[in-house]
């Protein structure tokens, strides 16, 4: 067998219908579309959802919840994470994202106390938690601007 001897299977390629071409095309007259009614008509058709009168789903089901659109993103690092770092350099959103440890957007980053660390770094974070800040300060670390977190 020969690239020149391939060819399409057997009803694979068929041509389009053209619609609308004459009674004797089969397909001539009415186009297919049945005669009168909505559907039948240019333009014609149901939004989707519309369920001819009757009430649409999305109006049957209830309504739970409430959704804030003030909501804060706030992206979470564990100082088990920050190992990866060398001894004495500066961790802030920049170099967390560089790192791969921040994907995306968000409102702002919050240190967690999870894991340990032993290397002293210079954090400049929006946000940790106190034992976060006892443990950086224990590793001989430092903490600037002093921030706050919500424990």
């Amino acid at each position: 067998m020969r690239l020149h001897d391939l060819s399409p299977a057997m009803g694979s390629n068929t041509s389009r219908m053209r619609k609308g071409r004459g009674v004797g095309s089969g397909n001539g007259k009415t186009a297919g579309r049945g005669s009168k009614g909505q559907n039948s008509r240019s333009g014609g058709g149901v939004r989707p959802g519309y369920e001819g009168g009757q009430m649409p789903l999305h109006r049957r089901l209830p309504k739970r919840g409430f959704t804030n659109i003030f909501k804060k993103q706030i992206s979470i690092v564990n100082i088990g994470d920050l190992s990866r770092f060398e001894s004495g350099s500066i961790v802030d959103p920049a170099t967390l994202i560089r790192s791969g440890l921040i994907k995306g957007q968000c409102d702002g980053i919050k240190l967690l106390a999870k894991g340990d660390i032993e290397r002293p770094l210079t954090i400049r974070l929006d946000l940790a938690s106190k034992k976060a800040r006892e443990k950086i300060i224990a590793a001989g670390g430092c903490i600037e601007p002093e921030i706050l977190g919500k424990e």
